[in-house]
């Protein structure tokens, strides 16, 4: 689809276990996820809007073309990964944009990781079951 001379801006996102790589095209909005077009990738309307967050953020809908691969996770966090390298990826494109999305929070990476499980535990925090006899 896209030859490899043409100029673009990279980003790398994660979320939870996903991890994305990002690249950012001038164009005309198209998102393209693991080969596969955003309404067919994401069901839900809400994953699409994440993922189009930084663009609504600096005012650039339909000025960008992004091409992207994810692994892992699942589909919220694969949303989450797009979205956060989609924003580090316009960045690269000019560093006036840094104060709009620092202020939405698109830059920083989301520490919140699942816990994991104890032994002794049935989960992380969920203890046995209690019977008196």
């Amino acid at each position: 689809m896209y030859e490899s001379k043409k100029a673009y801006f990279y980003g790398t996102g994660r979320r939870k276990h996903s991890v994305s790589r990002v690249r950012v095209y001038p164009g005309t909005g198209v998102i393209t996820i693991n080969g596969r077009d955003i309404e067919e990738y994401f069901g839900l309307d809400t994953l699409k809007t994440i993922v189009r967050q930084p663009f609504a953020v600096t005012s650039t809908e339909g000025k960008f073309d992004v091409i992207c691969t994810v692994k892992g996770g699942g589909v919220s966090g694969q949303a989450g990964a797009i979205r956060h390298g989609i924003a580090r990826a316009m960045l690269q494109n000019g560093e006036e944009m840094r104060p709009l999305l620092k202020k939405a929070g698109l830059l920083t990476r989301d520490p919140r990781m699942k816990e994991r499980k104890k032994y002794g535990l049935r989960g992380a925090r969920r203890s046995p079951q209690f019977s008196k006899r």
